[in-house]
């Protein structure tokens, strides 16, 4: 848009004022807001060499252009005044009204961190206080949603002066924007501002795929303009033909933009010359009778693609994109067809911050529960940012349920995403889905357009192994809460059959005599701290009360427990074991959680949730502690964007082969479709440094993610 180009030519103070002037009113709450944030930033510079009061003037003037009212554009001015100064949030509410101060507290970022803010396994304080500013931007933003105008505003603005900064620095950010800003502009509906995040982002993180796009559009520039434009002209006399009046439309024509063209590439396994619909074109009329009209007339004079048809009149996006798509043949070349309102346009562009630019009835509003439905409860704050990246960063499906009702879901969701999204119970109890009047699994995946129904029983206990299958966050906290309750119920009652087995009792009636002296507290912790079982054996050799009974004494010292280490384990007994078998129903791999059942000398290693070994601890089998022993070899999980073409996979598998890494899991899938097609592999290796995978995958393969594994259904 030219105002973008506008505000990042803005390099002066006077400049960036006298721009503001011209798009809203400069009132004294205004005029105050301009004086504080000038006086709180006087001798700071950005690294572009600009006072640094130019760039909250050039947030103020993209937030006033989007139709921001004072509270907004105020908060824009000071903005970084909090972090960056004296100033606190009680001294902008006192001066600026609590409106103010909310918007700015959302927007100030989290540099003091506090220990239970973090959870215990943080692994990195960049990421950590991101997560955290991310939170408390969102919980400010489900009761007023200004913030995230104004936040990705802000965002706009240091994307449109990036140059200034290093080059790691720049991918950084330019990474972070792609995968949290720009969705965030489209959960909002203002396509204008996701369109700009996502091309600059693609100029920094693939600069040679982007310069070759704009070559290819530069060379080809006549053909496709003259295509475009003798296509344009053929519409526009269609429409004139079949009574419509010239002032009443208004017909636009484009070709794709460069990360649009690079993600269909990618999608398709294609170079640019093979996309098809590369143009475009889009017709605004007065009302939406008037679309379906020129939708028929369209159908009628040229060839349509039916299978690229999507109404989103009928069924608008939950960010309130209402638009006809069609795909058309005209002289062996395909054009995609856009019929839209001029209402519908204007909150196409503007999205939510429709309703302060423009005041017309026709606009409606993005639904934002997509916002409560991140507010999840979550220790893990580095998890929580991923799972809410995954959230924002999705292409999204609409499937029905049986009364005609529309809900949106990210694409791949499966039935048990669709009945968490209804109620969190009915996710609880879902015991099996009919979808289009089949009855399917609770795994089968949605298309869009599907009417869903879901059958409960009370009695029906969600897997905790399908937290890696379902797509929300929403049913994936489910279902980690789900897990954890199991978990407490599961070490409780084996932490006693343990501790019977050391003792030689009948679990039941052992369970009864701790319970009377009070040693039942906190006993779950017995069956995966070996230390603290063992503080809890004392314990209870104390509770029987031997005193100076020198045969008990000895008899309890030659019987004590014992730390035992084999195979790939490690024990804590007082009975012998002569060897390790895994039962048929569960093959627990390296670091899942596990227990073990004593049978014939022998220990029996499950899964800890495996349903098999849920039976044997309710009827009190005898039972060992058991944990695995340590390794040298370390494992990772790294997400690969790939070429949708032959041997892409191997490819990047040779690779990890070649490094003496073991491949312990695989996902290869396209639902993710606002990047290249994406691999994600769990693999361990020994002898090799993060920094060393992550330089040597970088450069041979477009490396997203590499991190280290934490299995699904640990914590």
């Amino acid at each position: 848009m030219e105002v973008f180009t506008q505000i990042q030519n803005l390099k002066t103070f006077s400049q960036a004022k006298s721009f503001l002037a011209t798009l809203c009113e400069i009132t004294s709450n205004i005029q105050k807001a301009i004086v504080c944030a000038q006086k709180s930033h006087e001798g700071q510079f950005r690294k572009t060499g600009e006072p640094y009061i130019v760039h909250p003037l050039c947030v103020a003037c993209l937030v006033a252009f989007y139709g921001g009212d004072e509270a907004m554009i105020c908060a824009s001015l000071l903005h970084d005044v909090v972090e960056d100064t004296d100033i606190d949030i009680q001294s902008v509410g006192e001066d600026f009204g609590e409106s103010v101060a909310q918007l700015v507290d959302g927007l100030t970022k989290i540099d003091e961190l506090r220990e239970e803010e973090l959870g215990s396994k943080i692994k990195s304080q960049r990421i950590a206080v991101a997560a955290l500013t991310f939170r408390k931007m969102l919980i400010t933003a489900v009761n007023d949603p200004r913030v995230l105008v104004i936040k990705i505003s802000d965002r706009l603005h240091n994307m449109l002066t990036l140059d200034g900064l290093s080059e790691e620095k720049r991918l950084r950010i330019a990474k972070e924007t792609l995968v949290v800003y720009a969705p965030i502009a489209h959960r909002l509906g203002i396509s204008s501002i996701k369109n700009e995040l996502e091309d600059k982002s693609f100029f920094y993180i693939f600069p040679q795929e982007y310069q070759k796009i704009q070559d290819f559009i530069k060379n080809n520039n006549q053909p496709l303009s003259l295509q475009l434009n003798d296509f344009a002209l053929k519409i526009q006399k269609l429409l004139l033909k079949n009574g419509f009046v010239e002032s009443s439309f208004r017909v636009e024509s484009r070709i794709k933009r460069p990360y649009s063209i690079y993600l269909k590439m990618q999608r398709k396994g294609v170079g640019i010359d093979e996309i098809l619909d590369l143009l475009a074109i889009r017709i605004l009329v007065q009302n939406p009778i008037d679309c379906y009209k020129i939708l028929g007339l369209v159908h009628t004079a040229f060839k349509p693609i039916i299978s690229r048809f999507k109404d989103y009149i009928a069924l608008p996006k939950e960010n309130a994109y209402q638009t006809i798509h069609t795909t058309i043949f005209d002289n062996s070349r395909v054009f995609e067809v856009q019929i839209r309102t001029f209402d519908m346009h204007k909150n196409a562009e503007f999205g939510v911050a429709a309703h302060w630019k423009y005041k017309s009835d026709g606009i409606i509003s993005p639904s934002l529960d997509w916002l409560k439905n991140l507010q999840y409860q979550n220790n893990d704050i580095e998890e929580f940012y991923e799972l809410a990246k995954n959230d924002l960063y999705r292409e999204d499906i609409v499937v029905f349920s049986p009364d005609g009702d529309t809900f949106s879901l990210p694409a791949g969701a499966v039935a048990l995403d669709f009945a968490y999204l209804i109620h969190s119970e009915i996710g609880d109890y879902a015991k099996y889905a009919y979808i289009n009047n089949q009855k399917c699994s609770l795994l089968q995946i949605l298309k869009s357009g599907d009417i869903v129904r879901i059958f409960t029983d009370k009695n029906e206990q969600p897997k905790c192994t399908w937290i890696d299958m379902v797509k929300t966050s929403r049913a994936k906290n489910h279902l980690k809460i789900q897990t954890q309750n199991r978990l407490k119920e599961i070490e409780q009652q084996a932490a006693i059959n343990i501790l019977a087995t050391i003792f030689s009792k009948d679990a039941a009636i052992f369970a009864r005599y701790l319970s009377m002296r009070k040693l039942d507290s906190d006993l779950a912790r017995c069956a995966s701290d070996e230390q603290y079982l063992q503080e809890q054996y004392a314990k209870i050799i104390k509770s029987f009360r031997i005193g100076s009974n020198w045969l008990a004494k000895f008899r309890f010292n030659v019987f004590a427990p014992k730390h035992i280490e084999l195979e790939n384990f490690i024990f804590f007994t007082n009975h012998s074991i002569n060897g390790v078998a895994f039962d048929y129903c569960c093959r627990p791999k390296y670091g899942d959680t596990i227990m073990a059942i004593l049978s014939n000398q022998k220990a029996i290693i499950h899964h800890k949730l495996c349903d098999k070994l849920g039976a044997f601890i309710k009827q009190g089998s005898s039972m060992v502690f058991a944990k695995w022993a340590k390794r040298n070899k370390k494992a990772y999980k790294v997400i690969v964007a790939l070429e949708d073409k032959k041997g892409a996979l191997v490819s990047f598998l040779n690779t990890l082969a070649k490094e003496n890494c073991n491949i312990i899991g695989i996902n290869y899938s396209s639902y993710n479709t606002q990047v290249s097609l994406y691999c994600e592999v769990v693999f361990e290796v020994e002898n090799k440094t993060q920094k060393y995978l992550r330089d040597m995958l970088a450069s041979k393969f477009a490396i997203i993610e590499l991190s280290n594994f934490k299995d699904a259904y640990q914590n």
